[in-house]
């Protein structure tokens, strides 16, 4: 060894991706904080100083500034001339009057956040078996209790399904399509967001008679009771409805490759010549290298369900031996993407 190469010093590691998950760990809920302590819409109105934030808010100056600070750093709010004030992100899901509000599912985090702590994700791995609601479900809760956590939990799936659900349905030709099947259609999000773009298309959501009672609520808002009904059913056990396209979305994820080869199948007999089939949700890329939200919702699923992420291959090859054809797999709104294919 000669004397320069051991005066040359060793290469080190950037220790940021370390932190970054401590850090993360820590950060992440002041977003959460922020919401529930309202601080958003007390900010829809007019910028204010920290001072005011304070007093409205009766919280000291030092805990209000760390959350403000991760909120503005966050890109939810901006900070000028010792103002707070919204950014564009945050009126349009964070407001509640806003169509795109996303805060219900928050809340659902928020109010289930056993769910994703270390312990109980811990379990759910050394398990595999799902952790919310003490890993008994909704449904075998008493009647009381089901009809809040199924409102709760509806809720929380149109807060985050309706944006992206009123994208998709320009991405693919559905303009010969008659009847859409929203299969595990939960709060009628997309059934909504599909009928919006193509005026000759009627929906069914297919769901539990809960699920489906809170739906129709959802459905009234949009005054498009003439075009999407309600049908109650279980997908697992019951004779689908008459339709020409099945739309599924985060439904395959919440369930293992088994079960999603046979509710493939199911569709691919359902369907008629000519119908289509279409997967709504976040896709691992065919490496499985990530991206790191595809990761991150797999181990939500495991907390929550019995599924995981897929990529786009692995839904293709289902439908494929399923027997389905011109199978695509295109980018849809943010992180999700369709995978889609018509039966001969």
């Amino acid at each position: 060894m000669t004397q320069d190469s051991m005066n040359t010093p060793k290469q080190i590691e950037d220790d940021r991706p370390l932190w970054d998950i401590v850090l993360g760990v820590y950060g992440y809920p002041a977003l959460l904080l922020a919401h529930k302590l309202k601080i958003f819409p007390l900010l829809a109105d007019e910028p204010l100083s920290l001072t005011a934030i304070c007093g409205k808010l009766n919280i000291k100056a030092r805990p209000a500034e760390a959350i403000l600070t991760t909120a503005t750093a966050a890109g939810f709010l901006s900070f000028q001339d010792g103002y707070y004030s919204l950014t564009p992100i945050a009126e349009h899901y964070l407001l509640e009057t806003s169509p795109s509000y996303f805060g219900y599912f928050w809340d659902l985090m928020i109010d289930d956040d056993q769910v994703h702590s270390f312990a109980s994700l811990k379990k759910a791995i050394l398990s595999d078996s799902p952790q919310v609601y003490g890993g008994s479900g909704i449904y075998h809760q008493s009647p009381e209790e089901q009809v809040e956590q199924v409102r709760r939990f509806t809720r929380g799936m149109y807060s985050f399904s309706i944006t992206s659900a009123l994208y998709w349905p320009g991405i693919l030709d559905l303009s010969n399509y008659q009847t859409m099947l929203d299969i595990g259609g939960s709060s009628g999000a997309h059934s909504i967001g599909a009928v919006s773009k193509w005026p000759k298309l009627q929906a069914i959501v297919f769901d539990f008679p809960l699920v489906c009672e809170i739906a129709q609520e959802f459905i009234a808002r949009q005054g498009l009771q003439d075009r999407i009904r309600t049908q109650e059913g279980s997908m697992w056990s019951d004779t689908l409805p008459a339709a020409d396209l099945h739309f599924y979305s985060t439904v395959y994820n919440d369930w293992p490759p088994e079960k999603c080869n046979f509710l493939t199948a199911k569709s691919f007999n359902s369907l008629p010549s000519g119908g289509r089939i279409i997967i709504h949700g976040m896709l691992y890329n065919d490496e499985k290298t990530g991206p790191f939200a595809a990761a991150a919702f797999s181990m939500l699923m495991m907390g929550w369900t019995e599924g995981r992420s897929y990529s786009g291959s692995e839904l293709s090859t289902m439908l494929t031996e399923a027997g389905f054809q011109d199978i695509e797999v295109r980018p849809a709104f943010g992180y999700y993407s369709l995978v889609t294919g018509v039966k001969p």
